[in-house]
């Protein structure tokens, strides 16, 4: 393959990877169509409701996966460097998949949040962790996991601006993925203002939006 060859097709193995519908395989494998109960979200959070919080756990975990594995290692296999701009594009593939995954249509992905999570842990570990924390803390104190997503997402370029003391590209792909984060989250969000968000534990029949 050329030179330029190789980092597409390592751009398209990220998309694939990240298409990978693990709430989707999760929840047939105990028999629900998860785009049917709940948020129909397929994302952790949902999962997390419907079926229990050892496969919502597990469902977080892959498809932070799904966004770190390849971030970290396909450069690498492709010849080309780290970070900004081959590793970025790698990142971002795999967070299109997961949110329009191919294996489903490109219809019934999640929200990204996951994904992103592992992307970044990959690119600016630091970062990623304190945004990690955020959203834990966010959660135990209030219970809202739409609201820990959207505190990370916040979190995630401020940190990373404040490591840099300047505005990186990485930085500037941040604060995009961020306000991708804010926008699927726009009924999340409604829902917080009008106080009717449901939150993690609550019996409370809602139609909340998983966040994952």
């Amino acid at each position: 393959m050329t030179g330029v060859a190789m980092p597409l097709w390592a751009l398209g193995a990220a998309y694939l990877a990240g298409s990978f519908p693990t709430a989707y395989l999760v929840g047939k494998a105990n028999g629900v169509d998860l785009r049917t109960v709940g948020s129909g979200n397929l994302g952790a959070t949902n999962v997390f409701r419907t079926l229990g919080w050892k496969w919502g756990a597990l469902v977080y975990v892959v498809d932070g996966l799904k966004g770190l594995l390849p971030t970290l290692l396909l450069p690498a296999a492709v010849g080309v460097a780290e970070g900004w701009p081959w590793g970025v594009l790698i990142g971002v593939l795999t967070i299109v998949g997961h949110v329009k995954p191919i294996f489903l249509l490109g219809r019934g992905g999640g929200k990204g949040v996951a994904t992103a999570s592992g992307v970044f842990f990959a690119l600016a570990p630091v970062a990623g962790a304190w945004a990690l924390g955020a959203f834990v803390v966010t959660v135990a104190l209030t219970r809202y996991v739409s609201l820990g997503s959207l505190v990370g997402a916040v979190v995630l370029p401020l940190t990373m601006l404040l490591q840099a003391r300047a505005v990186t590209p990485l930085a500037l792909v941040a604060l995009t993925i961020g306000a991708f984060v804010f926008w699927t989250h726009r009924d999340n969000i409604r829902r917080l203002l009008r106080g009717e968000e449901r939150r993690i534990g609550s019996d409370k029949a809602a139609t909340a939006g998983g966040s994952a």
